[in-house]
Parts: C-alpha cells; sequence; structure tokens
C-alpha cells in the first residue's frame, strides 16, 4: 500500500483552472519534488494535500485511508516555508521545542527531542543562543529541527531555501537531503529550481498549466525530459528539428548538419520530421574538420568563462539556429566570428515523441 496517494486532484480559482487531474503516488521515506514555473499549480497541490485548501474533485489518501477533509491540523503534518518565522524573543531550544509543547510533550521528553534533533541538525551548542544571533544557514536548521521535532507523518516544504543566497543554498542542499534521509522522512518538497530537485528528491514531478507533465529519478528526467518545455525549463536551449533519413542506426538531418541518435522512439519512419535537444554538456570541441555525422562547423557568437567550464554561444552560418554549449575550462579560445568545430555525443541527444514534441 501506498504511503500517500493523491488521486483525480482538480482545483478551480475565480474560474480558472489551477489544477487537473493530478495523480501522484508517495512511498513512505520517499522525498518527492514539485518542480515548475511560478503558476503552475505546484503550491495549491501543497496546500490541498496539507488541508489548507480544499480539492473540488479527487481525494488525499493517506495509508489508504481518505483524508481529504480532515482539517490539517488533524493531519498530523509539517510544514516548512520559505519564511521560517523563527521567533526571535526565543532561544534556538525554546524554537525547537515550541511544536512539542502544542503537543503536550512532557519536559523529559521535549528536552531529549531537542537534544537529539540539534544534533542531526549540527547546532549542538547552540540551544541558548537567540535565533537573531544566527546565520541564514543555521537558522534553517533550526527551523528544519522545528518543523521535525513532533515526527510529522508528512514534512511538507515550500521552497524552503529560497531567501538564501546562491553559495549557501548550494551548501546547504546535501545537508537537508541527508538530514531528511537520516530520520527517514518522508517529504514534498516545492521548488523553481531545477538544480535544488535533482539534489533533494528522489523523484520530481515536472508541472505545467496545472498538470504533472513528467515524473521520474532527477536523473532520468535530465537524460530524457519527454518534450520542448521539459528540456527548456531544465536549462536545455538546444532545441532543433529535423528530419530522419535512416534507420538503424538512426540519423536526423538538421540545419545544423547530421545527427546520429544512440537511442530512439520506436515506430519512426525515413522522412518523418521530429524535434529532438542536444544537451549543453554533449560538444567537444575539436581541432579539425571532420565531414561525419556529428561532427559540426558553427561561428562562435560568445563565449563567457564559468570557472569549472565556458559556455558558448554558437550560431549557423545564415545565423537561424543558435545553440549554447558548457564546455570544460577556457575550452574554446577562439574569438566571436570564427569557425568552431565540435563534435556532438550521441548519448546527449534527445528525440521528443510525435505526441509531446510541441509541448
Amino acid at each position: 500500500m501506498s504511503f500517500l496517494s493523491i488521486a483525480h486532484i482538480d482545483k478551480t480559482f475565480d474560474e480558472t483552472p489551477v489544477l487537473h487531474d493530478i495523480n501522484l503516488v508517495v512511498d513512505r521515506g520517499e522525498i518527492v519534488c514539485l518542480l515548475g514555473p511560478s503558476g503552475c499549480g505546484k503550491t495549491t497541490l501543497l496546500r490541498i494535500i496539507a488541508g489548507l485548501e480544499s480539492p473540488d474533485a479527487g481525494h488525499v489518501l493517506l495509508e489508504g485511508k481518505d483524508i481529504t477533509s480532515l482539517p490539517s491540523h488533524r493531519r498530523d503534518f509539517g510544514l516548512m516555508f520559505q519564511d521560517y518565522v523563527l521567533f526571535p524573543h526565543m532561544t534556538v531550544k525554546e524554537n525547537i521545542a515550541f511544536g512539542l509543547k502544542m503537543h503536550n510533550w512532557s519536559v523529559e521528553a521535549t528536552d531529549a527531542r531537542v537534544d537529539e534533533l540539534l544534533g542531526v541538525v549540527d547546532l549542538l551548542g547552540y540551544e541558548d543562543r537567540r535565533v537573531y544571533e544566527l546565520s541564514g544557514g543555521q537558522q534553517q536548521r533550526v527551523a528544519l529541527a522545528r518543523s521535525l521535532a513532533p515526527n510529522p507523518r508528512l514534512l511538507m516544504l515550500d521552497e524552503p531555501l529560497g531567501a538564501l543566497d546562491r553559495t549557501l543554498r548550494d551548501q546547504l542542499l546535501g545537508e537537508l537531503r541527508a538530514i531528511l534521509k537520516q530520520v527517514m522522512q518522508t517529504a514534498i518538497y516545492v521548488t523553481h529550481d531545477q538544480l535544488e530537485a535533482f539534489a533533494v528528491a528522489d523523484r520530481v514531478a515536472l508541472m505545467q498549466n496545472g498538470r504533472i507533465h513528467q515524473l521520474d529519478k532527477p536523473e532520468a528526467l535530465y537524460r530524457r525530459p519527454i518534450s520542448p518545455f521539459a528540456a527548456r525549463f531544465l536549462g536545455m536551449q538546444n532545441i532543433l528539428e529535423g528530419r530522419v533519413i535512416a534507420l538503424q542506426p538512426v540519423f536526423i538531418e538538421t540545419k545544423v548538419g547530421v545527427l546520429q541518435l544512440r537511442t530512439a522512439p520506436s515506430g519512426m519512419r525515413v522522412g518523418e520530421a521530429v524535434m529532438l535537444v542536444v544537451r549543453p554538456e554533449g560538444a567537444r570541441v575539436t581541432s579539425k574538420v571532420v565531414h561525419a555525422p556529428n561532427h559540426l562547423t558553427l561561428i562562435l557568437v560568445n563565449r563567457s568563462f564559468r570557472g569549472a567550464h565556458s559556455l558558448i554561444q554558437l550560431t549557423t552560418k545564415d545565423e537561424t539556429v543558435l545553440l549554447s554549449f558548457e564546455v570544460p575550462g577556457i575550452g574554446c579560445s577562439a574569438q566571436p566570428g570564427a569557425q568552431v568545430h565540435l563534435t556532438i555525443d550521441p548519448e546527449s541527444i534527445v528525440i521528443f515523441e510525435a505526441s509531446v514534441a510541441h509541448g
């Protein structure tokens, strides 16, 4: 039996549909991320699961029991938001213990639980400090410990790192997942940032226009986006139109040259029009021209050094196509306007199914 099941959820606000036939299953101990752009419905879905909103149709089941109409305070779920809402007049220990007192835990049990969580979030020795004396990252850990303290059956996190700068956010991502896994906490995590989703989640539900567009493990989602929408949202801009010119192996003729794919959908026919994406890490700069599939010669538009890699933007001679690739280090010493020769890894090319190619 699944731990949490979301079945055929619909929701409309002011005659505007927000969620359409949402179905999702979450296993015990699993971290599922709701990922998508602003307005796609991910926070509304989270609020319905929490009991803060009621669906127009559908059901929320917990361990097989329908809790759709159960008030939020009786669900024993935890919530953590971007604004931590820590109490500045309280110490770290008092903030973490707040929910336990509301649940009428004994003093002994409360102290033991607070001490346990201080160790889990690496804040031992900070229990008597006021929260305004802590860094942003430390405050985030206090908020997480407070959310975990009552042993919620489900923890829901809505953009919990949104208030932090990128460096601190990157530092805390791995810690957050490790903590949730250490305490075996089932969680639903909402974000618009794909890097957060990849770092934290066991599975990612990519949402678009109130629907779950693609649901998969992070690596599978990145390696095999099912549509141009999914590819673009995951940071892939190299969307190309093409035509199948051969099968077994598959060769696609595009405006940038002929590309050979490692895998392709079944049922593909010679002459068929297709759409595909080349992932940004899929190119290697070479020093010579090779007249063969997956060997391209393009014009450099811009080169931007990003530390471990450089982002190069290239176009065709007629400037009808713009591609972007991440290459190691300096990666490319050419100046804008110069020709650049590339080899494309077949594994980095993903062809979209016809039914979702225009998604």
